[in-house]
């Protein structure tokens, strides 16, 4: 009877077995080329890191799209970590000198929590005092807006400078009511030189500078310092060639006069310095390119002694633009 049952179980389960393995047989399986591969189909690269919200990459992101909302005109921030750009001016002293100086101002900027000294409440009685807004940020923000300078927690920024038309600038010297008198710089690639002739060039009576619009220092947060202010009053204009910018100069009516150590004349003898005049000033160590000498009227030359060589360019221009006014005076 035991036996007969048993072998009725043994019967019932291998049914139950040969239908199963016959259903399984019909059925579609779950492979690697069937409903996985299909699931993966048209999600496409995976996303950058940044553009995952869980990542820190995107947070940092986040935070700099924010930092760039709030900074004036959108400009980006200098990224390469090399510093802050050139329109810049990181670090207390040079801050507060710049403040003093009566620079324009963009935007000024001061890190949350940042160690006060003597120098920092100088900067902030000052910007209280001439209403200049001071934007606080956090350390992290101010490092990233100068390129990681060396800020000690206040940068200011400076507005682009707006550089005069050279043609206009030729024509509008000549209406003035005193003899036209302008600067021109070939070669001049220090800013700070830049700065000094810009001066220089305000002290003199001269009314206007002219720069190549290549290989030259630009008004960068240096020159406009080093001009001490004096970039505001004196029009600065970039001209796409320097030569074919002389040239229209003549044709005006400029003598045009150029510094060079090989000069054959003095600069208070030159005939046409009662009239107007465009001084050209090259590098200290190259001095006028040979196309530039080329151009000019007259080259002239400053006396020194044998024991020095050279002038810095910015000593030699402003001696010449005193000895145009003495002339003229």
């Amino acid at each position: 009877m035991l036996m007969a049952l048993n072998l009725k179980v043994i019967d019932l389960f291998g049914a139950y077995w040969s239908s199963y393995m016959s259903g399984t047989r019909n059925r579609n399986t779950a492979g690697s080329g069937g409903r996985i591969r299909k699931s993966l189909e048209g999600r496409g690269p995976t996303p950058k890191a940044e553009d995952r919200v869980y990542h820190k990459a995107h947070r940092d992101k986040v935070l700099q799209e924010r930092v760039q909302a709030r900074r004036p005109g959108g400009l980006k921030a200098s990224s390469n970590g090399k510093g802050a750009g050139a329109d810049w001016v990181v670090g207390r002293n040079p801050v507060y000198e710049t403040l003093l100086a009566g620079i324009p101002i963009r935007s000024a900027y001061v890190a949350e929590g940042v160690e006060r000294d003597s120098r920092l409440r100088d900067i902030l009685a000052f910007s209280a005092t001439n209403s200049v807004p001071l934007l606080q940020v956090t350390r992290a923000e101010l490092d990233r807006l100068t390129g990681g300078a060396l800020h000690q927690g206040v940068a200011l920024q400076l507005p682009s400078y707006q550089y005069a038309d050279a043609d206009e600038l030729l024509a509008t010297a000549l209406t003035e009511t005193t003899e036209a008198l302008l600067v021109a710089l070939d070669g001049i690639t220090d800013p700070h030189n830049l700065g000094a002739i810009i001066r220089s060039a305000a002290a003199f009576g001269a009314h206007g500078v002219v720069i190549p619009g290549r290989r030259s220092a630009s008004m960068t947060a240096v020159a406009w310092k080093a001009s001490a202010g004096a970039a505001a009053r004196v029009p600065v204009a970039k001209t796409g060639n320097l030569n074919q910018c002389i040239e229209r100069a003549k044709r005006a009516g400029y003598t045009v006069i150029g510094l060079a150590g090989e000069g054959d004349t003095d600069i208070a003898v030159v005939p046409g310095i009662l009239g107007a005049v465009l001084l050209v000033v090259g590098s200290e160590g190259d001095g006028l390119a040979r196309l530039t000498r080329e151009r000019c009227d007259y080259l002239v030359r400053i006396p020194i002694t044998s024991a020095i060589e050279s002038l810095n360019a910015s000593v030699a221009a402003a001696i010449a633009l005193y000895e145009v006014s003495r002339v003229r005076s």
